[in-house]
């Protein structure tokens, strides 16, 4: 694997590069927004494909790179989802894994209390902790709806219970240092180690930090991935020769690049053996009701899901798809069939469509 990390000395901020040499798709983390050219140097360097460019959290002290990479490369961007940036293609939630490269995944761990859309990255035997756990310190608690006794189980209770010898990677070093683990952060770092919830929120309460310098530009810039709102109206996406500015344009554009299919038709597909039935609403919705044999892959996670779930393996095995209405599922079939696969098409009107034919039968 081709692994990198980097440095901005303005703001001390670390980026890291994680890179497949078999597949070519790359993943960067916390990318830096003066440091663009240097990363695409990187990716060119090594003949890659930038997959996912992923953030910790909205940063207070740069701007991030994430939405001038996905300009350049068409990358994919994640950010917590409780981090408020409408513009990333991905609200991540604790939990989810991202697939990439060779058989590759990135678990994302929610770590709240710096921010509460805090992520950290897990990859193999690494952890990517942003400004969460620092190298003998952690994140500050004072701006941006922080909380240190949030911070406190989030350390505690899910990073210090990864294996001791799980490298961290800070999303900072202000001390010129690199690399810790979780074993020496749990035993000697100078805030936590040794501390109660209790000891931990006061120092944290008394830290009596400056306002970060940059925090009113930052934090609204990294809500829109980096971008400027010029740059988000430019950013709008090209759908072949048409222009799509909104979300409706985009579920209207998403019906004309799919097939539809009505319910008569579903019904003589169920239970052939041959079609995969793909629920992409939420879980909630998906427990009030659903189609015999669905399974349920909310659309937020359909992309990172491909890698691991039986149904989605074979790109050519015929799948159908639907959500309440339609418009997400229609979303989720265009994804799908950009993605190479064959035969997803969408049911028209989705579960109430559903519902409807069910109740007229009866």
């Amino acid at each position: 694997m081709i692994f990198r990390q980097l440095f901005d000395p303005e703001s001390s901020t670390y980026t890291y590069l994680i890179g497949d040499p078999a597949t070519k798709e790359a993943v960067f983390i916390d990318p830096v927004n003066t440091r663009v050219d240097e990363y695409l140097n990187l990716l060119n360097k090594y003949a890659l494909k930038l997959k996912y460019s992923l953030e910790t959290h909205a940063h207070a002290d740069h701007i991030t790179a994430s939405g001038l990479l996905r300009q350049r490369t068409g990358a994919k961007t994640g950010i917590g989802q409780a981090c408020g940036a409408q513009y990333a293609d991905y609200q991540l939630k604790d939990g989810v894994v991202l697939a990439f490269g060779q058989g590759e995944e990135i678990k994302v761990l929610a770590t709240p209390g710096h921010t509460p859309g805090s992520v950290s990255y897990l990859w193999r035997d690494r952890v990517f902790t942003g400004d969460a756990l620092l190298i003998n310190g952690c994140g500050r608690t004072d701006f941006q709806g922080g909380d240190p006794g949030v911070l406190y189980d989030s350390i505690t209770q899910k990073l210090f219970t990864l294996p001791g010898e799980t490298i961290v990677y800070p999303g900072h070093d202000y001390n010129g240092r690199w690399v810790s683990s979780i074993e020496q952060e749990r035993t000697r770092n100078g805030r936590l180690a040794g501390k109660t919830r209790s000891e931990f929120i006061e120092i944290m309460n008394n830290l009596n930090l400056p306002k970060p310098q940059r925090i009113d530009e930052a934090v609204p810039a990294n809500r829109r991935c980096g971008l400027t709102e010029e740059e988000i109206r430019q950013d709008t996406m090209m759908m072949g020769e048409k222009r799509v500015s909104t979300p409706q344009d985009l579920v209207q554009e998403a019906r004309k690049q799919v097939r539809e299919i009505d319910v008569a038709t579903v019904k003589q597909r169920l239970g052939d053996g041959k079609t995969a039935i793909i629920d992409v609403r939420e879980p909630e919705e998906f427990a009030a009701g659903h189609l015999p044999g669905a399974i349920n892959v909310p659309r937020g996670v359909l992309e990172f899901r491909l890698g691991n779930t039986a149904e989605l393996a074979d790109p050519n095995v015929p799948i159908m798809l639907y959500c309440q209405t339609g418009g997400r599922a229609a979303l989720a079939a265009w994804s799908l069939k950009c993605l190479g696969y064959t035969d997803a098409v969408l049911i028209a009107g989705g579960y109430d469509a559903w519902r409807a034919a069910e109740q007229n039968a009866n």
